[in-house]
C-alpha cells in the first residue's frame, strides 16, 4: 500500500508539472499553437484548452495533496521502528585503561640507538 502511494504520488507530481507547463499565459492564444485560428477547429472546443487544463490542474493538485497527506500519515504510523533509536550501545567489559608509561631507565635498549656515552658527548 505504501509503495503504491509513493508511485502514485510521483506520477501525479510529474503530471502536475506537465499540465502547468502546457498552460498558456494570459493574453496568448493556444489556438495558434495548434495551427487553427478559428475556434471551431480547436480540439478542446470554442473556449480552448483553458478551462480543461485549469480543471485538470485542480484535480491533479487535489490528488497530489491527498497522496502527500496519506504518505505522511502512513510513514508516521508504520509498524517499523528505527534501528538507530532502538538499539542500545553494545556493552563492553571494562573500559580500556592505558598502560603506564615506561621510565627511560627501564626501557629496553634500541638496536640502532647510539651508546649512552656517545649521546652525552654530542650534547656537550
Amino acid at each position: 500500500m505504501f509503495l503504491l502511494l509513493i508511485v502514485l504520488h510521483v506520477l501525479v507530481a510529474v503530471a502536475l508539472i506537465l499540465i502547468v507547463l502546457l498552460q498558456v499565459g494570459k493574453g496568448q492564444s493556444i489556438g495558434a499553437a495548434f495551427g487553427g485560428a478559428s475556434s471551431s477547429q480547436t480540439i478542446f472546443g470554442s473556449r480552448g484548452p483553458a478551462t480543461f487544463l485549469s480543471r485538470l490542474t485542480t484535480v491533479a493538485a487535489a490528488v497530489f495533496m491527498v497522496t502527500s497527506l496519506s504518505l505522511a500519515y502512513f510513514s508516521a504510523h508504520r509498524g517499523q521502528s528505527s534501528v538507530i533509536v532502538d538499539q542500545a550501545p553494545a556493552a563492553t567489559g571494562q573500559p580500556a585503561v592505558p598502560a603506564p608509561p615506561i621510565a627511560p631507565e627501564e626501557a629496553p635498549p634500541l638496536e640502532n640507538a647510539p651508546a649512552p656515552e656517545a649521546q652525552e658527548e654530542t650534547t656537550q
